[in-house]
């Protein structure tokens, strides 16, 4: 089956508007219209969006205080705008919008321009179309073609974006997730963070209790963190027992204060780990953040790579803690349990 792109789910027919045009001019067509969201753009570039959520928050500011001086769009749209190309697949579009809470993804080209709009609706639809098609792949053929139902079962795998163990998203999620991720934040000049959590003497404590009750442990911490966290933040299952929290617009003094919290917390549960010289089961993180500069790498990889450095210093410091190596200075160390 061929695989579904952004170019093949966006609408080209896009309503847009200045940054500096009358705000009441556009709301008065978007609800004449019935339009859910306008782009921003400037010479053809998108710098907002104007959606449906704005009018909310416009009405309830309105209700709360007396009317204020005429607003221009730019004094209310939503930026900065979260943008995607028209070459990734359907499940990098749905892990966008899905971690990231966004309805509306305006598709830009190389130089980007505005080409087009793609939806959550369009891509809900599209997902749910492939799902049905795969399923009567497999009815259809269950007998006849071992092939095909290998490579269709394959392709639904491939769309799944949920560990199944941990309930958190799982690597390949993260790995679109953070790609996106680290070209906005290069294109806007914005900041983020990781944080990879790993948790100690895992070994021992398999060893001790059981892989079943190792499973229940690690699924117990996915929960802890995911309760822990913002709204925005996201958590994926990195890899056996390490967990990597992707959070967006956050220095590295935020995200040192937020991962210091969830560890310190986690210890306070006091999950009992006989095995382990402190007793319960903790947490081990390191940190990393890309800089509005662009310090912390080149990649999203190079940033991860650093915050491993800051988990395996965690580690050699006696474990239940936070750790961060300044960059560039870090050296590539091996990781201990």
């Amino acid at each position: 089956m061929k695989e579904i792109t952004v170019n093949d789910l966006m609408t080209t027919a896009v309503v847009t508007t200045a940054p500096d045009q009358d705000l009441v001019a556009v709301l008065q067509a978007m609800i004449a219209h019935r339009y859910s969201c306008m782009v921003v753009v400037t010479d053809n570039q998108p710098v907002g969006i104007i959606t449906e959520r704005d009018i909310v928050r416009l009405m309830a500011e309105y209700l709360n205080r007396s009317p204020m001086a005429p607003y221009r769009v730019v004094d209310v749209m939503t930026t900065p705008l979260v943008t995607v190309g028209e070459g990734p697949s359907l499940f990098e579009a749905m892990v966008i919008s899905t971690s990231q809470k966004i309805r509306h993804l305006p598709v830009i080209d190389s130089r980007g321009a505005l080409k087009g709009l793609v939806t959550q609706t369009d891509l809900a639809q599209a997902h749910f179309h492939m799902f049905e098609v795969q399923r009567e792949i497999i009815e259809a053929q269950v007998t006849k073609r071992t092939r095909e139902l290998t490579a269709a079962n394959e392709q639904l795998k491939a769309l799944t974006m949920v560990d199944a163990l941990t309930g958190i998203g799982n690597r390949r999620a993260m790995e679109v997730d953070l790609e996106h991720t680290h070209a906005q934040a290069l294109r806007y000049k914005r900041p983020y963070s990781v944080a990879l959590l790993d948790v100690d003497f895992f070994k021992r404590y398999n060893d001790t209790y059981g892989h079943q009750s190792g499973d229940s442990a690690l699924r117990q911490i996915a929960g802890h963190l995911q309760a822990s966290v913002r709204a925005s933040d996201r958590v994926y299952r990195y890899g056996g027992e390490e967990i990597l929290l992707v959070l967006p617009e956050t220095a590295l003094h935020g995200a040192l204060i937020l991962a210091t919290r969830i560890v310190e917390s986690f210890a306070d549960l006091h999950m009992r780990h006989e095995a382990s010289p402190l007793g319960i089961v903790t947490l081990s993180c390191g940190v990393a953040a890309q800089s509005e500069e662009g310090m912390g790498g080149a990649s999203w990889t190079d940033l991860v790579a650093l915050a491993d450095q800051g988990l395996y210093r965690s580690k050699s410091s006696g474990r239940n803690g936070v750790s961060v190596v300044d960059y560039p200075s870090h050296k590539t160390e091996p990781c201990i349990q």
